[in-house]
């Protein structure tokens, strides 16, 4: 069984960064993808951004250049750098595990961009 956990939301005003981070916990293979996606009320969950075990990344248009994924291996940790911070970026963000075929999410954390 695998548990993630994140911490890092909040309150920031337009322009502004937060950080992100996420621990899993559990058996946990070695290879397996892990990431962020956001999901606002009443919208479909999207993905913002993923790392997969051998450092390959995949980040949604609308972040490229502001946000910045990174991932300490050896501690099955993923953590989110968001940068440039807009209005449109409020969300839930959810950290997930993708490992054999079977995806973990976790409980979600929420970032709110407001002056």
């Amino acid at each position: 069984q695998v548990q993630l956990v994140e911490s890092g939301g909040g309150l920031v005003q337009p322009g502004g960064s937060l950080r992100l981070s996420c621990a899993a916990s559990g058996n946990i293979f070695l290879i397996h993808t892990m990431g962020w996606y956001r999901q606002a009320p009443g919208k479909q969950r999207e993905l913002v951004a993923s790392m997969s075990h051998n450092g390959s990344t995949n980040y949604a248009d609308s972040v490229k250049g502001r946000f910045t994924i990174s991932r300490d291996n050896a501690k099955n940790t993923v953590s989110l750098r968001m940068n440039s911070l807009k209005f449109e970026d409020t969300d839930v963000y959810y950290c997930y595990l993708h490992m054999r075929a079977q995806t973990t999410w976790g409980q979600g954390t929420q970032v709110t961009v407001s002056s």
